[in-house]
């Protein structure tokens, strides 16, 4: 299947609105085109990205990676791959059995899990810490200008102006350097890992303008810049011209290759550097990655400039779209900046051959591994914006860990495939407190594989993806214990709950139902008979667990809802017993699905309860949006958008549509370090407030959060009525074109 995001996909067409239905098409042209960014000075917080979906590109205010001083910490500047991971070495042979620990499993005994009771584990245990670092995503290469054969200097940095045109994927950067003006424009090629950028200068014939291409080794702190300057790795040229170089990199086990071109010339300036130059006034260099010595032929220089462009162009054009135009509440042009920004984000750092990490292609956290229960909120709205492709590559992951996945079911004696929590591209369980006991990943395959067959609704998809969802839904009926309970020992998609004495949270026994009732469908369209087993375990599953007329995060605590409204718990929600704190996931058992025996009106008191005691300081960022489907399933569009701009530390967007990661910290101050600063540290107000600390600088569930609950509430779900049933019916003119109904 082709990397590139412009893979054309049919649109259905469909046209809505809350007020008028209309027939008009959009222009998606100008739709995209009225929320390119435009950055005026360097924002620390908020470098802009180009990529493909298989290469993320992290430029300064230079459209290159010249100044990293001028950004924060958790904001480097990284060229990162899908396909870009290394291990330390292992001199010890640390195996995942060196991980595992003996759990009690009510019913079935002692079972291993990758579980360590802290983090302070790692001291007694080093196995424990190798086997959750390893192996972790690395950076590629640093594109800087450089001048007169050093670093610039950020001193001489005036008159900037970038502006990115989301179009046609092409960043523009204007400022003057010691001055001199300057003028770079940057893409990334669409079908291969390069970058291109043409550079106009005076700088440049003067011979004192060039672009370094650096290529670090691989710190040991890892998150959020893996990269070290200062050794690591060696670098063997293979090929020369006076414009071209070919090299190849070796960092410990791991190897990669890399391919340099100018128009004026490319010679080695260092044991892991070139340096490009250019003629007259002008250098246009291109620097491509590569993962295997069958490397594709290299694109002449300016042919990124067209395809580029032409890639974006059918990316935008195709699929889905929503135009907020004409709408006087005067939230609408922000929502709709934010929906073009996230799809933007998303195609670059979550439309890959992996299932996405949390900061995508932007930089490392967790080391660089994906998390299997974010993966929905990344890319499920892919398919139901009529962009399946995209959602098919990552998908794919699955298909091949099958076999991955069933030895793990049957090291549980459980029958079917067992997905796990935070891993790599190899597929196993990384050592944690919490990430072996978390099941709500579970079902994940089914409706990724349900929304793609929404989308195609044809017999190749069910053919493609039916053992995926035999074997997953196969595990869903066999895990419960007795056909009935989930758990112990498990960890609800609220992450705050002892594992060893959880049973039946509300949201995840009616996903396992749902996915459970989805498979048999899948059966039925295939010609099959349905499976008694599963039909067994269907008739048996536990309820949602209720007291007192609302849903319980989980039957195991029944004082659930009387301890969060108590006096001792307002605000203090980081003490037990309180728990009312991190994700409100009882709500996703109708909004993020359709939970069939979920009780409306039980739910919406749910909710009520939820607005009133909940602790949103300690919420992320997809909770925002997960709320927002539970409202609009609840027949309450106003408090959906609401919720959609609830002013939280997480739900903060950017100029260049991020969302930070922030957490409530009792020892953040009100200023923090920041990166540069001559003679000392550099102190900067802390951009959260006292009190809260920013553990990364974008978090990309958010986005597609965003654009999942968008879709949902402007394209409708199964039983809804009218056009865009989740929006208010004043104040909000809504146009939809391409949207598949939610489930």
């Amino acid at each position: 299947m082709p990397r590139s995001f412009g893979v054309a996909a049919g649109i259905i067409a469909t046209t809505l609105t809350a007020s008028v239905l209309s027939a008009q098409p959009i222009d998606r042209a100008a739709l995209v085109r009225r929320h390119a960014i435009t950055l005026t000075a360097p924002d620390p917080h908020a470098p802009v990205m180009l990529g493909n979906g298989a290469l993320g590109f992290t430029a300064d205010i230079t459209g290159l990676q010249s100044f990293p001083s001028l950004y924060s910490e958790l904001a480097p500047l990284l060229t990162m791959a899908q396909w870009a991971w290394h291990s330390f070495p292992n001199p010890k042979g640390y195996t995942e059995a060196d991980g595992l620990v003996q759990v009690p499993v009510p019913g079935r005994g002692e079972q291993p899990y990758a579980w360590m009771k802290s983090f302070d584990a790692v001291q007694t245990n080093p196995a424990l810490g190798w086997l959750r670092a390893n192996p972790h995503r690395i950076s590629l290469g640093r594109i800087a200008m450089t001048i007169d054969g050093a670093a610039p200097d950020p001193a001489k940095l005036t008159q900037t102006r970038q502006t990115l045109d989301l179009w046609t994927g092409t960043l523009t950067s204007r400022f003057v350097y010691a001055g001199q003006p300057v003028t770079v424009v940057t893409r990334v090629h669409p079908t291969q890992d390069l970058i291109e950028a043409d550079v106009t200068s005076p700088l440049v014939a003067g011979g004192r303008l060039a672009v370094s291409v650096r290529y670090p080794g691989v710190s040991d702190a890892i998150n959020p810049d893996p990269s070290r300057w200062d050794t690591g790795g060696t670098t063997a040229i293979l090929a020369r011209t006076p414009g071209r170089i070919r090299l190849s990199r070796t960092i410990d086990a791991t190897r990669y290759w890399s391919t340099v071109v100018a128009n004026g010339g490319v010679a080695q300036s260092g044991p892991a550097s070139v340096r490009a130059s250019g003629t007259d006034n002008h250098l246009s260099v291109a620097v491509r990655f590569e993962r295997s010595t069958a490397a594709p032929s290299m694109p002449a220089l300016g042919a990124t400039a067209t395809a580029t462009p032409a890639a974006w162009r059918r990316f935008w054009t195709t699929g889905g779209a929503v135009d907020f135009s004409g709408s006087t509440d005067q939230r609408a042009a922000e929502l709709e900046r934010r929906v073009v920004l996230s799809q933007y984000l998303s195609a670059i750092n979550g439309a890959g051959e992996l299932p996405p990490q949390e900061e995508g292609l932007f930089s490392d956290s967790w080391f660089g591994k994906f998390h299997l229960e974010m993966h929905p909120w990344h890319a499920a709205w892919q398919a139901m914006w009529g962009r399946p492709e995209l959602l098919e590559r990552s998908l794919g992951w699955y298909v091949r860990h099958l076999p991955k996945a069933r030895e793990e079911a049957a090291r549980h004696r459980i029958a079917g495939a067992w997905w796990p929590k935070m891993v790599g591209p190899e597929g196993r369980n990384s050592p944690s407190p919490v990430s072996p006991f978390l099941m709500w990943q579970q079902p994940h395959p089914i409706l990724l594989a349900e929304l793609v067959w929404r989308t195609r609704r044809d017999r190749p998809t069910l053919d493609r993806y039916a053992q995926l969802v035999e074997e997953t839904a196969t595990l869903l009926a066999d895990w419960p214990l007795d056909g009935r309970d989930l758990g112990p020992p498990l960890i609800p998609a609220q992450e705050n709950y002892d594992p060893l004495t959880t049973k039946n949270p509300t949201f995840e026994v009616e996903y396992f139902r749902w996915g459970l009732t989805t498979a048999q469908a899948w059966r039925e369209r295939r010609g099959l008979k349905r499976r008694a087993d599963w039909d067994r375990t269907l008739a048996r599953i536990a309820p949602p667990p209720t007291r007192d007329g609302l849903y319980l995060p989980v039957e195991s605590l029944s004082d659930f809802w009387r301890i969060a409204a108590s006096a001792e718990c307002k605000g203090k929600a980081e003490a037990l017993p309180c728990r009312n704190r991190d994700h409100p996931s009882f709500l996703m058992a109708y909004g993020f699905i359709p939970g069939a025996r979920i009780d409306p009106a039980t739910m919406r008191r749910t909710f009520a309860a939820t607005e009133a005691h909940w602790d949103l300081r300690q919420t992320w960022g997809w909770d925002f949006p997960m709320m927002a489907m539970t409202a609009a399933r609840l027949g309450m569009p106003d408090k959906a958008v609401d919720w959609l701009f609830a002013a939280q530390k997480n739900n903060q967007w950017g100029v260049t549509g991020m969302t930070p990661r922030v957490h409530l910290d009792a020892h953040a101050a009100d200023l923090v370090p920041t990166s540069g600063g001559a003679g000392g540290v550099a102190m900067a107000k802390n951009p959260d407030g006292p009190g809260y600390k920013r553990a990364a600088e974008t978090y990309f569930p958010s986005n597609g959060a965003l654009l999942m609950a968008v879709g949902l509430m402007a394209g409708g779900w199964d039983g809804s009525h009218g056009p865009a049933p989740g929006f208010p019916r004043t104040g909000w003119r809504v146009r939809a074109e391409g949207l598949t109904p939610a489930p």
